[in-house]
């Protein structure tokens, strides 16, 4: 007997939604059948059996909310272990997945001990190699003081721990001693109980809450403004979509926009970075991840290496994520890993924002609408359309002149798009 247990489908993902049983006690079930569809907070994925055996109980009924990774959800005869994830490299274990919770994605990540918990149960969070060094020095990370952010464990900690001497662990002692911020209720601020209805939170909100806040609270955003001209841009968006037109393919601007700034990036490969503890991630490809809205929140689908593929492709390839993101259908490496972020409110007229950046990206762009403003061309008035594009970037990655080389890099391509296309 074997207890199947609830898997992490995700790097970040922490509890789900057992959305739906698709076996019941009694039935056999086989390696690669279906057995339930776990809600994450991105998106419904179906989960597999890797083996063989009779379901003897269901454990978690479906529609529960709140299923912890590594509960167990039902028991199965046999030699049978845990169900992975549909269409993963391999099944779902859990501890590695809780182990890369706190880490820099990467896309090969090496086999590192599953993360310890505190006393009172909660992640300590350390780095994989962190947590190597210390396995291999028989430390108890729980005795470490983690002086990385957040207060996470790096690599000097468990060295300094292992020789016995102090910790430089001023940030960390000062955090731990700050107090948390304590939530007040809606009556505590002056707003009576009965006036108002109470939505609760799913997983997604709570992801996106969390994320948001660590954005603001833990990276040094700085904007940068341009405008740029799209007369240009919209003339031969015109002809080429005449020109895809029999082919079903319908390039919009924003995907002229992915197109361009996959290929600034490429110009100024600096701020297509991420910053990390032990140092500068340079990332070799613009995996350049779209803002979706969905319902009940928002979800960042990615164009993978976009300086590569040509405006139809892009085209092609944004419909289809954004169609299946408002499904809640995408596989979390379609939406998880991106170098570099757009969005975009111009379809809503906004005319200018600023993101809140996607850690750990060095820089997410905001593109605002497209309308007639009076110019100046050649000491002459005139009339143009104009789009104001905002750069937030890390200042930890990119500072203000490399910033700037983006927009730099970036405005031409928009300004003439005859360039993108040759």
């Amino acid at each position: 007997m074997t207890d199947i247990l609830m898997p992490a489908l995700s790097p970040t993902m922490e509890e789900g939604v057992l959305a739906k049983w698709h076996v019941k006690v009694g039935d056999t079930v086989s390696a690669g059948d279906v057995i339930a569809e776990i809600e994450t907070d991105k998106a419904t994925m179906e989960v597999e059996a890797v083996d063989e055996g009779e379901v003897l109980e269901i454990l978690v009924p479906e529609g529960s909310e709140g299923v912890k990774v590594n509960t167990p959800i039902a028991r199965l005869s046999g030699d049978a272990v845990a169900p992975a994830p549909k269409k993963a490299d391999a099944p779902a274990e859990t501890p590695k997945a809780e182990a890369s919770k706190a880490e820099t994605p990467k896309a090969e990540a090496a086999p590192a001990p599953a993360a310890p918990k505190s006393d009172d149960g909660g992640r300590i969070f350390a780095s994989p190699l962190a947590r190597r060094l210390a396995a291999q020095a028989g430390l108890d990370l729980k005795a470490v003081k983690g002086t990385g952010p957040h207060g996470r464990i790096v690599k000097r900690d468990v060295e300094a721990a292992g020789k016995g001497g102090a910790q430089p662990a001023v940030a960390a002692t000062a955090a731990a001693s700050a107090e948390p911020r304590k939530a007040l209720s809606l009556a505590q601020m002056g707003i009576a109980d009965g006036t108002y209805d109470l939505i609760p939170l799913d997983g997604m909100k709570k992801a996106v809450a969390r994320r948001m806040v660590d954005s603001v609270q833990n990276v040094p955003h700085f904007p940068l403004f341009i405008d740029v001209e799209i007369d240009q841009l919209m003339a031969v968006r015109a002809k080429v979509n005449k020109m895809l037109e029999p082919q079903g393919i319908k390039v919009s601007v924003n995907d002229f926009v992915i197109k361009a700034a996959a290929l600034a990036l490429k110009m100024v490969p600096e701020a297509n970075a991420s910053y990390t503890p032990e140092g500068i991630a340079m990332h070799h490809n613009a995996d350049v991840s779209m803002a979706v809205a969905i319902d009940g929140g928002l979800i960042t689908p990615i164009i993978r290496k976009a300086e590569t593929k040509g405006l139809a492709q892009i085209a092609t390839e944004s419909k289809d994520l954004a169609k299946r993101a408002r499904e809640r259908k995408l596989k979390p490496e379609e939406f998880q890993g991106g170098t570099f972020s757009v969005s975009n409110l111009g379809m809503f007229g906004i005319k200018q924002f600023t993101s809140i950046i996607n850690e750990p990206q060095g820089c997410i762009m905001s593109v605002g609408a497209g309308e007639q403003r009076p110019v100046v061309k050649d000491g002459q008035l005139a009339v143009a359309t104009v789009m104001t594009v905002t750069l937030t970037c890390d200042h930890r990655v990119v500072d203000g002149a490399t910033g700037a080389r983006f927009l730099q890099a970036f405005k031409p391509l928009i300004e003439d798009p005859v360039a993108m296309l040759a």
